[in-house]
């Protein structure tokens, strides 16, 4: 028989569960299914080894025909329903969905089919109200059900998902659990799954209502009762006739609204609803806390910490145009010593691609061979490691063009050196995918503060020439060994174009103008002083290199000591250390707005 799938004009709608022992769960699934197409059901069919909970609607022949089939089943042949009758389908598609719990509470270990809690009749219930003998009424149900209605006096657990009615039910005060306790809930089925946990509570005398507040409708209508009952369904709500009430559902959170919620000014259809409604500042504040799990979560992997094969690729830049392949080698990245370079080289871990019948291919190199401006080698460095970062990113502010965020130390903001994945761009590549930032200026790994990106290619461009122009407000603050005998200075010492071995800068009479601005905040008992600085250029390790040639080294700097000097290498102890500078202020002009904007950390 195929069931036609023109509307009804009735739809007949049951909800049915039942919690028992089986098995071969996925050819039940597989036939339920093709019986369901067959009968142009719809709702949601879930199975579990610990029994069966449906809602299903379509017409009276195609329901009759499902439960005529699944009563063959000797466990289900007593299965309860509880139906209602609409003029429209309440669901959109058919599911039949294998689940470990047919309701979930998130305890272990529960035998409801073995243990349940005694079960007291619909009309049983009412006698007891009528005759207003001492008991307690208990709604396992959420907060946003109970909003809609509940019986008279009922005690509610203000649960925002059944996870959590355990913790709320045991916290109930023991008069509670010393007199009679009928549970109830939409149909039965939460109740008789918590039923056997709650005697392990300290309730002495608990009953459930059986077939729930749907099951009282149809046998008492509105006795005791106040409101209407939430339901599963396209309904939300029905009334103590079984009658869908005038509720409907937001869109946005699935909170039940009343026709005086949908009045107010907070409800925007499809959007939002009073209950969920937030402001623009609101919404601003919970999509930073989103990115900012995100940019944490992704910096506490450390995924450059697990080995992996690092590619880098290393372009010859004009200056080493000419040299030996070895020396070019320490020029890019004097961090590995000469020797570390040729075992490289040895090993074939340095790399010539060619490129043979539209395939990348690569030749071995030597360390004598002449390089030539813009040749490009591949190192691949197999099993690689990179040294751990510190994952407290701050995310201080996002909008549609840039983002600011306050840079934790040790932490690279680019691939370079020891590192590649352990990147604060490789970080925030993965936590802003697929869009790509770009970043408008630099601060050393080991350097603390605040740093912004742009968001497209032309807002990078705009934001980089007025670091490039000198029209960004810059402050840093610097923590210094020693307690200088001045409270300002400027100090004007150019700084080399080309760095030094180690990967420094150094003073050079000939290099290019810098100028910084210094004022001491104050000095520390331990011989050091805090120390605002104020970069006028924006040269390489300016303020580093200007505090260290003035007598007083940036505390933690792993590459300068006093008088201007550069370590050969940086220290490796310090290299994992923050150090005391800190770049506090950043003041430029927006790329869209075209207003000038202050950020401060």
């Amino acid at each position: 028989m195929i069931m036609s799938p023109t509307q009804p004009d009735i739809i007949v709608n049951i909800a049915a569960y039942k919690f028992f022992r089986w098995d071969r769960l996925e050819s039940r699934r597989d036939e339920l299914k093709s019986l369901c197409k067959r009968l142009a059901l719809r709702g949601t069919v879930m199975l579990s080894g610990e029994g069966i909970n449906l809602f299903l609607a379509g017409s009276r022949e195609s329901i009759d025909a499902f439960l005529a089939h699944i009563r063959n089943t000797p466990e289900l042949a007593d299965l309860p329903i509880k139906e209602s009758i609409t003029d429209y389908q309440p669901f959109n598609r058919m599911l039949v969905k294998i689940k470990r719990e047919i309701i979930p509470v998130g305890i272990e270990n529960i035998q409801p089919v073995e243990d349940a809690s005694p079960k007291i009749s619909p009309k049983q219930l009412k006698q007891w109200l009528d005759e207003k003998r001492p008991f307690a009424l208990l709604d396992t149900r959420n907060d946003y059900e109970v909003e809609l209605g509940t019986f008279e006096n009922a005690i509610a657990l203000n649960l925002k998902n059944f996870r959590e009615f355990p913790k709320a039910a045991a916290a109930l005060p023991d008069e509670v659990k010393q007199q009679p306790v009928v549970m109830f809930c939409t149909g039965g089925i939460r109740c008789e799954k918590i039923g056997p946990y709650m005697k392990g509570l300290g309730f002495n005398d608990i009953y459930q209502l059986d077939g729930g507040i749907l099951k009282y409708f149809e046998q008492c209508q509105h006795s005791h009762y106040q409101g209407d009952c939430f339901v599963f369904d396209q309904r939300v709500a029905v009334d103590p006739t079984l009658e869908a009430s005038d509720i409907c559902e937001c869109f946005a959170c699935k909170h039940a609204l009343t026709p005086d919620d949908m009045l107010s000014e907070k409800y925007i259809p499809s959007q939002s609803c009073p209950y969920c409604y937030k402001t623009p500042e609101e919404q601003q504040r919970l999509r930073l806390a989103k990115r900012q799990a995100t940019i944490r979560k992704i910096a506490s992997e450390q995924r450059g910490s697990t080995p992996y094969e690092n590619k880098r690729w290393i372009s010859i830049p004009k200056r080493s145009a000419g040299l030996p392949l070895i020396d070019a080698l320490c020029d890019f990245y004097p961090g590995y010593s000469r020797e570390q370079w040729l075992e490289a080289i040895a090993t074939g871990e340095i790399q010539s691609p060619i490129a043979i019948k539209d395939s990348l291919q690569s030749r071995p190199v030597s360390a004598e061979q002449k390089v030539r401006e813009g040749e490009r080698f591949l190192q691949r460095m197999q099993n690689y490691v990179e040294p751990k970062i510190n994952p407290e990113i701050e995310l201080v502010y996002e909008d549609a063009a840039i983002v600011v965020l306050n840079k934790c130390a040790p932490l690279p903001m680019h691939p370079s050196g020891r590192f590649n994945l352990n990147t604060l761009e490789s970080i925030l590549d993965a936590a802003y995918y697929p869009d790509k930032l770009r970043s408008a200026h630099r601060l050393d790994a080991n350097t603390t503060g605040l740093v912004v990106y742009a968001r497209k290619y032309s807002y990078s461009q705009f934001l980089q020439s007025q670091f490039t122009e000198g029209t960004v407000d810059k402050v840093y603050l610097a923590t210094v060994a020693g307690h200088p005998d001045w409270d300002e200075i400027e100090c004007d010492l150019a700084i080399s174009k080309e760095p030094a071995p180690g990967g420094g800068r150094c003073i050079d009479v000939n290099g290019s103008p810098a100028s910084t601005r210094f004022r001491v905040r104050s000095r520390q008992d331990n011989i050091t002083t805090w120390i605002e600085a104020r970069p006028l250029t924006g040269r390489t390790h300016q303020i580093r290199l200007h505090l260290s040639s003035l007598g007083f080294p940036i505390v933690n700097d792993p590459l300068y000591l006093p008088g201007g000097v550069a370590r050969a290498e940086p220290d490796p102890d310090l290299q994992n250390k923050p150090m005391g500078l800190h770049s506090h202020r950043l003041s430029f002009v927006h790329p869209v707005t075209k207003l000038r904007v202050v950020f401060e950390r």
